[in-house]
């Protein structure tokens, strides 16, 4: 049986009527580590971050860096990796930052984002060092400024702006709008940067935008890059000031089912290249630092999530309407928070024909957990193994205790090895912030 290679990670193959991922037997690893499971395809992780490194080498010439956005899926082992390729990290709270510390991450190689720090987070990001904080609001640029008033050196910062980009994506992830809770609104931006300058304990580098998620028209892109340039030339004429550093975020979306055209982050690259290139060419501005931040186009395709059917509600006719499986909503949020459909198969029979098409539904208590709807499987029952693939963005990172159902595990797979990076939350542990009267 033949996989779609733009859906599955670089390593998945069937053998023997079997899923593998990474060179392993995904159901005698579910039969090991239990169910639901969640596995991390080394190989497509580093080989999409090397893909980012190279493609903007290609098409920029001028200094560029690739940061990988922290909040698709984090953990030590993962920051641990993005170290190890040689990319920096955009952390959203103070515990991703503490993740990113414990990794080994060079700090001046992260960026602290957040429309809502806390001044705790704001004062940890200062302390450890970290690149730049990307500041979104003039209050936020104010405490920032009180903070490190009198610092002997200043905190780099880049103001986040709203580019008024309309896009084609879920309203629950477009971010570029003029009404979106994120960033400055371009009227603010002038009196922002002057507070910035002003500040002795801060370092303006850039400006900083994010249109949305799961983005594939080049032509936003573009446009993103065409306001920070414009808007830069405005702040270089205003305030005699040439801002170092240019970026336009990330969102470049992936597929999840085989219709869906692959990622193709060299056509990315080279809009994002062209882009910025021409505009800084109209505008007389020095090539910039570009700096990007994919996540999802990272992670998501070396994810697949592995759950147990456990049972089965049948139609009058006797054919199954759901399959009941081990897992849900509490572990990916994304079917149930804005319909996202997803590929699966039979990991322990991956080459049988397909059924009719079925809805697999959670275990949850709440109607709108069904993880798929009209999947095309085999007929299945129950000790049945179900593989959903893309699963390695926006599930884990999302993932929530309702019910108080432990959450998953989390596996690295590679050359033959299963390497577990996350262990299986516990009673115990959900128990733990419990306390009597």
């Amino acid at each position: 049986m033949s996989l779609d290679s733009h859906i599955w990670p670089d390593t998945a193959e069937v053998i023997g009527g079997r899923l593998h991922i990474g060179g392993c037997d995904t159901t005698a690893l579910a039969e090991t580590h239990g169910t639901p499971l969640y596995l991390l395809d080394e190989a497509t992780l580093r080989g999409a971050m090397r893909a980012y490194t190279a493609a903007l080498a290609r098409h920029y010439p001028g200094p560029a860096r690739v940061h990988y956005a922290s909040k698709a899926l984090l953990n030590t082992a993962v920051a641990q990796i993005v170290a190890e390729e040689g990319l920096g990290l955009d952390v959203v709270s103070g515990a991703e930052l503490l993740v990113a510390r414990r990794a080994g991450l060079p700090m001046g190689q992260v960026h602290m984002h957040g429309n809502a720090k806390g001044e705790a987070e704001l004062r940890r990001a200062v302390e450890w060092g970290v690149g730049a904080i990307v500041v979104d609001s003039l209050d936020e640029l104010d405490r920032l400024a009180a903070l490190t008033h009198g610092r002997e050196r200043p905190q780099g910062v880049l103001l986040r702006v709203a580019p008024n980009i309309d896009t084609h994506t879920h309203a629950h992830i477009a971010t570029g709008g003029a009404a979106s809770k994120f960033g400055l609104p371009l009227e603010a931006l002038g009196a922002a940067a002057a507070r910035a300058l002003d500040a002795s304990g801060l370092r303006l580098l850039g400006l900083h935008a994010h249109i949305g998620s799961q983005l594939t028209r080049a032509e936003e892109f573009r446009a993103a890059v065409g306001v920070l340039a414009r808007e830069m030339t405005r702040l270089r004429d205003d305030l005699g000031v040439e801002l170092e550093e240019l970026s336009p975020g990330g969102g470049l979306g992936v597929p999840y089912t085989a219709d869906m055209p692959p990622t193709d982050i060299d056509a990315y690259a080279a809009a994002l290249g062209a882009a910025t290139r021409e505009a800084c060419a109209a505008h007389g501005l020095r090539p910039p630092l570009l700096t990007v931040e994919p996540g999802r186009s990272i992670v998501a395709r070396a994810g697949v999530a592995l759950y147990r059917v456990l049972a089965r509600k049948l139609g009058p006719d006797g054919a199954p309407l759901y399959l009941h499986v081990d897992g849900g909503m509490a572990d990916n949020i994304r079917p149930a928070l804005y319909g996202a459909q997803y590929t699966s198969l039979l990991a322990s029979r991956a080459d049988a024909p397909a059924g009719p098409p079925v809805d697999v539904a959670g275990r949850y208590c709440e109607s709108g957990d069904v993880l798929l709807r009209q999947a095309p499987l085999p007929p299945a029952g129950p000790g049945d193994l179900i593989a959903v693939a893309v699963a390695g963005a926006y599930t884990l990172s999302m993932a929530s205790t309702y019910n108080m159902a432990p959450r998953p595990a989390l596996l690295l797979v590679g050359d033959g090895a299963a390497r577990l990076i996350q262990r299986r939350e516990t009673e115990d542990d959900l128990l733990a912030r419990d306390l009597f009267l």
